[in-house]
């Protein structure tokens, strides 16, 4: 057991952490269950959401977030990974905590590892649920950051857990096909509690896990879902009634977002009598929920658009295909793509061969990113040809210059490429 450190800036114990655990990626909960218990942590007595999925688990947590805050709750989430700005992952009320009680959360936690170490997300859940212990939230949301089973947020028992969808992403920890991953993401499921599937016809796993463990399982589709009416309002309808009338839009942009707002709402029923909602907060939270860097447009001043997507996998591409479509352009649509070397690029740039006049390759940062001549080499086996732009940066700057007014610039492919590149713009989350 070595000495716990200590680090007098939040920048140090990052980088501290980064290299202490033998391997980035390193799934389990026994590490963390024993780390916690050493702390003296215990499972908060409020209410907790646990939310899943390998598409629109961010759009849903922002939504759980902005409906209860607007019903006057104090809400504690946990998501990951950030763009900018690592306090983006824990917030309180929608504000980052302070880096002060981030380093006294990562200090309680060094002195408790005994012989264990822990990866970085490691790290970072037990700080968020240190933080929290002391921030006294009526409601608690936790986002997954890998599968469910093995992630670390999993050694909290959920009052309710979402599942949002299900698509092949990270199959080398997941496994092969939807059934396999489906059964990892179903881990988060408890005996006696509810299970909510957000996607129509989820994988058999799902439902042969939720009856395996005794979860009361909710299906989008079947059990609940989100109708559109004429106009700009949509309905909640839960077993074949409306629950909720003419609800708004929500602020969240494309057609996929009312079907992460009912699958939110229906998680939000499950625990309605300990944090009540009004129809009016509902449709006060829907307009005002925000989510950077998922469909995130702003505008140039030399008269074209930027529009920045962490869409990384192929049925994510897909939604950010059908948003473009959705939203024409009088001029071109310009891509700046940057991905991880782990991610079906093919299959990924495929989804969006049709709505892409001109493609980039950008070099997006990480360990496990690559070059752009790399991202160009297997673009081109999808029959997709980019040019070479360089680091983000460079590719910025190339961008800037090809575009011009009724143009927009689609940034995309990977956290590490949508973060650096609105840093590089400089625009504040």
């Amino acid at each position: 057991m070595q000495a716990a450190p200590r680090f007098e800036t939040l920048d140090e114990w990052l980088e501290w952490q980064q290299r202490v655990h033998p391997t980035a990626i390193d799934l389990g909960v026994q590490r963390i269950g024993r780390v916690l218990d050493r702390t003296g942590w215990r499972r908060p007595p409020v209410p907790v959401i646990t939310v899943g999925g390998t598409n629109g688990k961010g759009s849903c947590v922002a939504l759980l977030d902005a409906m209860l805050r607007a019903a006057g709750h104090r809400v504690a989430t946990f998501t990951s990974p950030h763009l900018v700005d690592y306090r983006e992952r824990i917030r309180v009320n929608g504000e980052r905590v302070a880096a002060a009680s981030l380093i006294a959360a990562f200090e309680r936690t060094a002195d408790a590892l005994g012989d264990d170490s822990l990866t970085y997300f490691e790290f970072n859940t037990a700080a968020a649920l240190l933080t929290f212990e002391t921030a006294c939230p009526d409601v608690i949301v936790l986002e997954v950051g890998l599968g469910g089973r093995l992630d670390s947020v999993n050694v909290v028992d959920a009052d309710v857990a979402v599942v949002v969808s299900i698509g092949l992403d990270h199959m080398e920890w997941l496994g092969p096909d939807e059934e396999s991953i489906g059964r990892e993401k179903a881990g988060i499921f408890r005996g006696g509690r509810p299970a909510v599937f957000g996607s129509p016809q989820p994988p058999q796993s799902i439902r042969e896990h939720a009856r395996a463990v005794g979860a009361s399982l909710v299906v989008r589709g079947e059990d609940f879902d989100g109708v559109a009416r004429s106009g700009d309002t949509w309905d909640l309808v839960v077993a074949g009634q409306v629950e909720q009338a003419a609800l708004p839009w929500p602020a969240l942009p494309g057609p996929i977002q009312i079907a992460n707002a009912a699958t939110a709402l229906r998680a939000l029923g499950f625990i309605a009598e300990r944090v009540p909602l009004t129809h009016d907060a509902i449709a006060r939270g829907l307009r005002a929920a925000t989510l950077p860097g998922r469909f995130q447009r702003i505008p140039d001043a030399r008269g074209f658009e930027w529009v920045f997507d962490v869409a990384h996998n192929p049925a994510a591409a897909a939604t950010l295909a059908a948003n473009l479509r959705a939203l024409p352009v009088p001029g071109r649509t310009l891509a700046l793509c940057g991905m991880l070397g782990d991610k079906d690029v093919p299959g990924v740039v495929s989804e969006l061969r049709g709505a892409i006049d001109h493609w980039l390759a950008a070099a997006s940062e990480g360990p496990r990113a690559i070059d752009d001549l790399e991202l160009q080499r297997r673009a081109a086996s999808a029959g997709v040809t980019m040019e070479a732009a360089g680091a983000i940066t460079a590719a910025l700057q190339r961008a800037g210059s090809l575009a011009r007014p009724g143009d927009r610039v689609v940034v995309f492919g990977s956290f590490h490429t949508v973060g650096p590149a609105l840093a590089g713009l400089g625009v504040h989350l």
